[in-house]
């Protein structure tokens, strides 16, 4: 096994701050998920961590067709090069259900749904949709337990999903639930809370199903609990990380044996004492909502010691007589890869220790065309 495989070949051809792709693993890293659900079909991957036209061709040519975003340029991304059933993984509220709906105008050939956990939310979509000729598929969306969004499950969301099927423009498809808070290190532990989190919303379908002879599909599972919901008969499972990796899930799911396939460059541009060291990766190019200490592990520097971090500029501990010279490059995981991704207006593709390619991460935009 090679413990250098993140090394190029020529790093002094690519300029830092840098986002580094590793072809190779990410395309093993998207057939392990598709070996652990089974079948690509039961899988409809979150863009959000990758963001780009090629990343989600990869999928594609895995056989995977249904996928889901959070923003509306997330979503037009994937119309935008072939994908035929997206979810907008978003209650669409003010001028987003404007956008959305003009969206779904221009690609008519698209199964477009949304979510929704608000009967007001319901009616505005629904006059609109109604105005512009356009029927709309509607994933309920469930609070799991996140307390984010959604709608608890049982007879708030059974109440909400009566209201819904009413309407003329919407159609019921199922249910959403994200149950991420579930993060037990304890793998058998956060395997039964998954499960009796679940047990409700299992029995709400049935019920539901019976009553209206029609059959609901449920999307659950990111991340942290999708192996335990693939385990489960008519699931569609929707991690989104397992193509790049991150080290935050790295470490709190060694379960999981995906690979790092997604690394920031970067280069030591100062001494400024004896025992430091800084580093041009500042809060622009690495994710830094986490504590200063848990924001990027690298790969070869792991003794390196956060110290402080601004704008443009990581400061390192090295310790007395470290032999860190000016130019030096590091290879940065980062802790959470999502929003270090929409960091970045591209993604240099490495193959083999070289730069094959560079990729956009077109939808880091909040706006394309819609």
């Amino acid at each position: 096994m090679n413990d250098k495989w993140y090394q190029l070949n020529h790093p002094e051809k690519i300029d830092s701050p840098a986002l580094l792709v590793y072809l190779d693993r990410a395309k093993e890293n998207i057939q392990k998920v598709i070996k652990e659900v089974g079948t690509p079909d039961r899988l409809r991957p979150h863009i959000k961590t990758n963001k780009s036209a090629e990343a989600c061709k990869l999928m594609m040519d895995a056989g995977i067709k249904a996928f889901k975003g959070a923003t509306i340029a997330e979503i037009e991304l994937l119309a935008s090069i072939g994908v035929k059933d997206i979810l907008l993984a978003y209650q669409p509220v003010g001028p987003k259900v404007d956008r959305f709906l003009a969206l779904v105008s221009d690609y008519p050939d698209v199964k477009f749904h949304c979510l929704l956990d608000h009967i007001n939310a319901a009616e505005a979509l629904n006059e609109k949709a109604l105005a512009s000729n356009n029927k709309i598929g509607v994933y309920i969306d469930l609070n799991a337990g996140t307390n984010r969004t959604g709608v608890v499950p049982g007879k708030a969301a059974v109440d909400l999903f009566e209201q819904i099927y009413q309407l003329e423009s919407l159609q019921i498809t199922g249910f959403h639930l994200y149950d991420g808070h579930l993060r037990n290190p304890d793998l058998k532990l956060r395997e039964i809370a998954c499960d009796e989190g679940f047990a409700p919303i299992s029995q709400m379908r049935e019920e539901l199903e019976n009553k209206h002879k029609l059959t609901l599909d449920i999307i659950a599972g990111g991340t942290t609990t999708f192996p335990f919901h693939s385990k489960r008969e008519h699931i569609t499972c929707a991690p989104g990380t397992f193509i790049y990796w991150d080290e935050g899930y790295a470490s709190g799911l060694p379960e999981q044996s995906f690979l790092y396939a997604a690394l920031v460059l970067c280069r030591v541009i100062s001494l400024p004492t004896s025992s430091y060291v800084c580093v041009d990766l500042g809060y622009k190019a690495i994710a830094s909502e986490n504590p200063l200490a848990e924001r990027v592990k690298f790969l070869n520097a792991p003794n390196l010691v956060p110290v402080s971090h601004s704008e443009e500029h990581l400061v390192l501990e090295a310790g007395e007589g470290h032999a860190y010279k000016i130019g030096d490059v590091l290879y940065g995981v980062p802790i959470h890869i999502c929003p270090t991704v929409a960091s970045y207006q591209e993604a240099i593709v490495i193959q083999k220790g070289d730069q094959i390619d560079t990729w956009r991460t077109v939808a880091r935009e909040r706006r394309i065309t819609f």
